[in-house]
């Protein structure tokens, strides 16, 4: 269920009738090469988002494309909010899903570059109690190690960091309107090394300076029906979390264990 296209009463029901579990799909607006649109993170993970919750019943956010994207500012439609703006609002967003009935909240991760900041959302739950758990799942990451043997026969590049041929598949397997495989003109990118002097060690460029058309990869070999394979199995791993969150009951019970254990820490300390 699509939370922006159901009535205020029906909501209300839906929510109970989902058992109160929310996915919130989160990408960002930034450049994917000269072939694949501004909001690719986003249009595949709210997509993939919407045919898992129709497998296991959730409701499903609205496109959100507020993620960190500095290294795409020099690029026409990237939006890039200032950090701890970021930040902020993305609890207050989550603390909004929460106001709203939901006890289960899954961030769906459809952007590599937002595993940092979310790593760190996720981790905020520790400091406050709240009405709700979360929890989140990165694009692939839910895929059995059967389907990734699957996957790593269905690929024919060999590698691929950034709008490279398994994005752009799975681009064309739902959405082959927003693909525009002329503008890529037989382009393969591969890393510069510009900044492989410093490595081990890290910059703020190491992104940019290896692919400074932002475009990592070989999307020429790209596919609609290769994009089908995986887009199947992209919604199938998500319903199986859906899932899986929906029965747990674990995570709640260690952070009621967890808080309070800090409020008997609390009391001892005002004991003295």
């Amino acid at each position: 269920m699509r939370w922006e296209e159901l009535t205020s009463d029906e909501f209300a029901k839906a929510v109970i009738d989902c058992k109160r579990t929310c996915v919130f799909p989160i990408g960002v607006l930034e450049r994917h090469g000269p072939h694949l649109p501004l909001g690719t993170d986003i249009i595949n993970a709210h997509y993939i988002a919407t045919e898992a919750a129709k497998r296991e019943p959730a409701i499903v956010f609205p496109y959100w494309f507020l993620g960190k994207i500095f290294t795409a500012r020099c690029f026409a439609g990237t939006i890039a909010i200032e950090p701890k703006l970021l930040l902020e609002i993305t609890l207050e967003i989550l603390d909004e899903i929460g106001r709203n009935g939901f006890r289960k909240i899954i961030i769906y991760n459809g952007h590599g570059g937002n595993r940092d900041i979310l790593s760190y959302v996720l981790r905020s739950q520790l400091y406050k109690k709240k009405s709700y758990s979360l929890y989140m799942l990165f694009y692939d990451d839910g895929l059995t190690e059967e389907e990734r043997k699957k996957l790593a026969e269905l690929w024919d590049a060999p590698w691929g960091e950034h709008a490279h041929e398994s994005e752009t598949s799975l681009t064309m397997a739902h959405r082959p309107d927003l693909v525009k495989m002329d503008a890529l003109k037989g382009k393969v990118a591969q890393p510069t090394g510009r900044l492989d002097h410093l490595k081990p060690g890290q910059t703020s460029w190491d992104f940019y300076a290896n692919f400074p058309d932002h475009y990592a990869g070989d999307a020429r070999k790209a596919s609609p029906v290769k994009g089908k394979v995986f887009l199947e199995m992209m919604i199938n791993s998500l319903a199986r979390f859906i899932r899986t969150v929906k029965e747990d009951t674990a995570v709640e019970q260690i952070a009621e264990e967890f808080f309070g254990r800090e409020q008997e820490l609390r009391g001892n300390s005002n004991d003295r």
